[in-house]
């Protein structure tokens, strides 16, 4: 991918599933990487993981604490000089649930991780850095923020407010900045595991390509936005959901 090595990312919730995927592209691709994510041990394990703290830092923490967000972005640019990329990967999902009779402090606490806090890590970002030298945000989004998800409502409502959010950020902050999602349908993570496990032959015979995600595929696409060869693309969301939506599947 031309344009991603020699540059410095940060890529929040990264010490495993689709967070860590991204970060091991962009650092096989040359790039600098901040992993942020809740506990300290899990990240340094991936630092390890991805040759160490000439390639890559962690800065351990809750994606929605200003104080952390901050630490973050300060300790990335000390430490490699500079913020050219954000991966807004941090996301929760702590219950299955109908809407109706969904707790509303749970429902709170989804949008102030998975929304709110994409917003303010982009937020932080072009303060620091950003602003002055222009970058590329990439945000997770999900195909349940693009299709009704019953069972997962609220989640995918705040997904669908990270598509909108990403499309407003890029009028906002073109030319220098560009700004995209990728929705991906199921990866086989922990954190989807409620999803498919011990059936994923039936959750993956919905999908045309008769397979679930992994994380380097959701890495790939995202590598690709964040990278000179997406000039000029911004303010989109890349499905990535080995056809499942057009079967009528979220």
């Amino acid at each position: 991918m031309q344009g991603i090595a020699g540059k410095v990312a940060i890529v929040t919730g990264a010490s495993r599933g689709i967070g860590r995927g991204i970060a091991q592209r962009l650092v096989d691709e040359g790039a600098k990487v901040c992993l942020t994510a809740r506990k300290p041990e899990a990240l340094e394990e991936a630092v390890a993981s991805l040759g160490g703290a000439e390639h890559a830092i962690a800065v351990a923490g809750k994606a929605d604490d200003p104080e952390h967000r901050e630490d973050a972005v300060r300790r990335t640019i000390e430490t490699f000089g500079s913020l050219d990329l954000l991966v807004n990967n941090a996301g929760i999902n702590p219950v299955l649930s109908s809407l109706i009779d969904l707790d509303l402090g749970a429902a709170r606490k989804i949008v102030e991780v998975n929304a709110l806090g994409a917003l303010a890590w982009a937020q932080s970002a072009h303060r620091a850095w950003m602003g002055e030298h222009g970058g590329a945000i990439v945000n997770i989004s999900s195909v349940s923020g693009v299709k009704p998800a019953p069972g997962i409502a609220m989640y995918g409502a705040s997904k669908a407010m990270m598509i909108s959010l990403t499309e407003s950020l890029a009028v906002e902050l073109g030319p220098t900045v560009r700004v995209n999602a990728v929705a991906p349908a199921v990866v086989k993570t922990q954190f989807a595991g409620p999803l498919y496990e011990g059936r994923e032959d039936e959750v993956a015979a919905a999908y045309p390509l008769k397979r679930l995600g992994v994380p380097e595929d959701i890495a790939s696409a995202v590598t690709f936005l964040l990278s000179d060869e997406a000039s000029w693309v911004t303010g989109q969301t890349l499905t990535l959901d080995g056809g499942l939506t057009l079967t009528g599947g979220v």
